[in-house]
């Protein structure tokens, strides 16, 4: 079958492409953003990707065509779709029917650490023979590609709450059915398609009705909304993250150092290269869920010593004259802050710039305009780029803070100011007009 999706550079639609080539389908593509990392793993994969939403030959040929959340009725190909009345579907869909089935559906859902928490999980899983297909809505170094598909029983999956299509409004997470659940927090994002928190905590509970009674649901204790989705009615066994009865982490000054605890007791320690409390907390979530498949903590804890990172989560891509750059996926202050928190504890008093573009369609439409500019007082200097289409109205909180709205004084800014010994943090979940390669060009 030809395969045509519409949509394919993003995330989860880059992985789904992997996918579907792995069984059998000739796959193609086309997007209106093609950038890395997800375009440089289509080429590598020999996919071939079209810039734009026009109708293509390969449109034309195509038997189905998988049509993304970012499109909507209006788009030039949606509408020839439509028009000539080629199959269609989405990419939950078809990752339901066509992959999953026949699977133990691992799950990881939450507002923060979906990517990085998969990762962690497929890579324990991996380590300790169970040879997991996975798609994770990012890269990990030890595995190279978003998604593979293999011969194993367990299916590693990232489970966004994103609606699933124009013509299917529910969250993408709602068709895969996972046997084992982890969620990992819980807070308001997506403002385009949520009116509120309330709105998440539905779609959340719909997602809970589809877990197996024999199934696990792994979630923060710590957190009152996702209590409040328990409370709804849940008919799963439960286990507790950062709860006396349930599974904790005791660390010191170190975030590269800590035990892991159940029922607190000790049950396996872990040292590895990851920054921050937020690391710990995905790595502790990736435990539980090994553990309710049958692998020991220490076995658990073992893999994640070997854990090479995820790419444009606290990526580090170059150092030049003394200067390190890193890209990091930022789309809420939540995450933002505790990813500055991790580079602060580790760098000491190094100085540390954080250049932002708040891209995310929820901080665009100013949901994030009390929070965003609080969860950048860890820097020494925060940089944000707004472009013409941000809508929220943020006041710095020092003189450190500053804004620009065009892209040449930004970069411009940067290169007449940073010195040896700085830590450029860059910060988007778009590619921010490839501003880490321009400034890495520069520095060397």
């Amino acid at each position: 079958m030809h395969l045509h999706i519409l949509g394919i550079c993003g995330t989860f639609m880059a992985g789904l492409a992997l996918l579907a080539r792995q069984l059998g389908h000739r796959v193609t593509g086309s997007d209106a953003h093609v950038y890395p990392p997800m375009s440089d793993q289509l080429n590598q994969q020999g996919i071939t990707c079209i810039q734009g939403y026009g109708v293509t030959p390969l449109l034309h040929s195509a038997d189905k065509v998988v049509i993304g959340n970012a499109l909507s009725r209006g788009c030039e190909a949606v509408e020839y779709v439509l028009n000539q009345g080629i199959a269609y579907t989405s990419g939950a869909q078809f990752l339901a029917e066509y992959v999953l089935q026949g699977k133990k559906v691992l799950a990881v859902a939450g507002t923060h650490g979906k990517t990085t928490t998969s990762s962690l999980l497929a890579w324990i899983l991996a380590q300790n023979g169970f040879a997991p297909s996975f798609l994770i809505g990012g890269i990990a170094r030890d595995f190279g590609v978003s998604a593979r598909l293999t011969d194993s029983d367990y299916f590693v999956l990232e489970a966004d709450e994103y609606d699933t299509a124009f013509f299917d409004k529910r969250s993408k997470f709602i068709h895969y059915h996972p046997n084992i659940l982890i969620i990992n927090n819980l807070e308001f994002d997506h403002a385009d398609i949520f009116p509120d928190l309330a709105a998440i905590q539905t779609q959340f509970h719909h997602l809970i009705r589809t877990v197996p009674s024999k199934g696990h649901i792994i979630y923060n204790a710590q957190q009152t909304a996702i209590e409040q989705v328990l409370a709804r009615g849940c008919w799963s066994q439960t286990q507790k993250l950062w709860a006396d009865d349930g599974w904790q982490i005791a660390s010191g000054d170190d975030d590269r150092q800590f035990d892991v605890l159940h029922r607190q007791q000790k049950q396996g320690h872990v040292a590895w290269s990851l920054l921050g409390k937020h690391n710990q907390a995905n790595a502790l979530a990736a435990i539980a869920a090994a553990d309710a498949v049958g692998v020991s903590v220490n076995h658990a804890c073992a893999a994640l010593a070997r854990f090479s990172g995820v790419k444009r989560r606290l990526e580090k891509k170059a150092e030049s004259k003394g200067i390190c750059v890193y890209d990091d996926f930022a789309h809420h202050p939540t995450a933002i802050k505790t990813t500055l928190a991790g580079l602060r504890q580790r760098m000491g008093k190094q100085r540390i710039i954080a250049v932002l573009e708040p891209r995310s369609n929820t901080m665009r439409l100013g949901v994030h305009n009390e929070t965003l500019m609080p969860s950048l007082l860890a820097a020494d200097e925060a940089l944000l780029y707004l472009p013409p289409d941000f809508h929220g109205q943020l006041h710095a909180l020092n003189a450190q803070q500053k804004f620009f709205h065009d892209m040449n004084d930004l970069r411009q800014y940067l290169y007449q100011n940073l010195q040896s010994g700085d830590h450029v943090l860059i910060m988007s979940n778009g590619n921010f007009a490839h501003l880490h390669q321009q400034l890495i060009e520069f520095l060397s």
